[in-house]
Formats: structure tokens, C-alpha cells, sequence
């Protein structure tokens, strides 16, 4: 996805936009659900939603037996740790799957992925509402942080699950990532069929629905009209099989409480980079 600043639809035309920050580079890989972000002196690769154990989710909450991706899911996030090389990584809520104690399928999948992992790899864990209490064993994991689900703020980039609102610190910093949403479009094509495919919110905060909210009186950007809000990036879930919000679709209820009212100038992406437009209009 391009700068802002040079941020264009197909006519060419320069889309309206806030004013331009000096805020830090967060970039998607193309054909991935995964994001390069500079962290300091750092880079990191940005995740979210990776439901690891969902297949076995899926026999017992639905009773659909589902063979097991786990291994497809390991190789796919290991081989773009050695395709990016990043310092950190960063998992932005639901990195498992129950919402209670991880079993035994959930647990040992993550205990091999993480035994896959470069030794020297930091590993940032957003707890995300499907996490249960996955700080009791995952902090025995050398290297490997979990932070509250509401958010940290990663040097000038907020991170956050997005199932609750944002710490003050997350509102606070120039680039806010978020997962939970699992954003789709719907797209159909000249012959009526249609297919639906994992997309990336991108945009701006807007201050409405946080401006009433007592935790945030002092967040100066919400207090003046001439203040960049924070550019806003919502990340596709890296696990395939779970579907998500079609935001392109009227009717459909977002899952996070400050979406869509909390997004401005909000577009869509496509994993390859097709910017598709504002997302409700696609």
C-alpha cells in the first residue's frame, strides 16, 4: 500500500485525506496477511487472528470434523519469518483459539510453532478475546511477551486485539494495528457470481465515539479539529478458515465497539495491494 501522500484511485485523482503525518511505516506483504512495521531501530512482522487449535474448535463447538492445518499454518508463518527477517513478532490478539485453557491439539500446536521460531526472535502476544488464559504457560516460552488486550504502544505504533476499546497509550501513538474484525469484501463478478476475499481496513480515527469516554480526556488530537488523528490499519486474520466481517455488505455489524464509526476516510484492500476504495462502497 502506498504513502498517503501519494495515496490516488484509478482516474488518478488524489483522494481527499487528513493532513499528513511524519508517522512510521507500517506495510503490508503483498499476497499476505502480514506487515512489515519499523519499531525504533527494529522491524517487526504484524499477525493477527492466527486461531491456532481452530479445527478442533470447530468438532466441538459445530461438530464439522476438519482435517488439521496446523502444519500449513506453521510453514506459511515460518516461511515469511525467513523471507522478512524481523527482529520482532507481533500477534495482534487470538493467537489460539479457545476461549478457556488451550487443549491438548491447541497447546502442542503452538508449543511446535514456537519451537520452529528463530531463537533470536522477540515475540509480542496481544491478548485477544479467544486467549483465555494463555499468559499462564506462554510467558514460560523464552522471548515471548503477552500484553493486555486493549494495547501497548510499540515505540509510535499502537497495537491492540480489537474486541475492547484501546489503552489511552494506543490512541496516543501516530499508527494504530488492529486484528479481531477479520475484514472481508464480497465482490461479485459480470455474470453474478461472487466470491469473498480477506481484505485490510485502512484509515484514520475519527474522534466521535471516544471523545465522551472519561479514559480519554486528556488525548489531545480528540480535543482539536486541526490535530492528525492516528492512521488506522486493520489486519486480515492470518488463519483462512474463519471467516470475518463483510464489510462491503449492508446489514453486516462489525464486531469491534469503535467500528465503523471510529474509522474515517476508510479503504479497502485487497492482499495482493488492490486498493478497492472505500470500503462500504465496493
Amino acid at each position: 500500500m502506498e504513502d498517503e501522500s501519494r495515496r490516488s484511485d484509478r482516474s488518478g485523482q488524489t483522494a481527499s485525506q487528513p493532513p499528513t503525518s511524519t508517522a512510521p511505516l507500517v506495510e503490508p506483504i503483498p499476497g499476505e496477511p502480514a506487515a512489515h512495521a519499523t519499531i525504533g531501530s527494529h522491524r517487526a512482522l504484524l499477525v493477527a487472528d492466527y486461531h491456532a487449535g481452530y479445527e478442533a474448535g470447530l468438532r466441538y463447538e459445530r461438530g464439522i470434523d476438519v482435517p488439521s492445518r496446523a502444519p500449513e499454518r506453521r510453514e506459511r508463518l515460518c516461511s515469511l519469518l525467513e523471507r522478512t527477517r524481523p527482529d520482532r513478532l507481533v500477534v495482534l490478539g487470538d493467537l489460539m483459539h479457545s476461549i478457556g485453557d488451550p487443549g491438548g491439539a491447541e497447546r502442542g500446536e503452538l508449543e511446535v510453532l514456537f519451537e520452529s521460531t528463530p531463537d533470536d526472535l522477540s515475540i509480542t502476544v496481544v491478548k485477544g478475546n479467544h486467549d483465555g488464559r494463555i499468559e499462564t504457560w506462554l510467558t514460560d516460552i523464552d522471548d515471548i511477551d503477552v500484553v493486555p488486550g486493549d494495547g501497548v504502544a510499540l515505540d509510535d505504533i499502537g497495537v491492540c486485539h480489537g474486541h475492547t476499546w484501546p489503552s489511552r497509550e494506543v490512541l496516543e501513538c501516530d499508527v494504530v494495528c488492529l486484528g479481531h474484525e477479520h475484514p472481508c469484501v464480497k465482490l461479485e463478478d459480470e455474470v453474478g457470481g461472487n466470491r469473498v476475499e480477506r481484505a485490510w481496513l485502512r484509515g484514520w480515527f475519527d474522534p466521535a465515539p471516544f471523545r465522551d469516554r472519561s479514559e480519554y480526556e486528556d488525548v489531545s488530537w480528540l480535543e482539536r479539529a486541526s490535530e492528525t488523528p492516528p492512521r488506522v490499519v486493520v489486519v486480515p486474520a492470518f488463519n483462512d478458515l474463519v471467516g470475518g466481517t463483510w464489510v462491503n455488505v449492508t446489514g453486516q455489524s462489525f464486531l469491534s465497539p469503535f467500528l465503523p464509526a471510529g474509522l474515517s476516510e476508510g479503504d479497502a484492500y485487497l492482499l495482493d495491494g488492490t486498493r478497492l476504495g472505500p470500503y462500504d462502497s465496493v
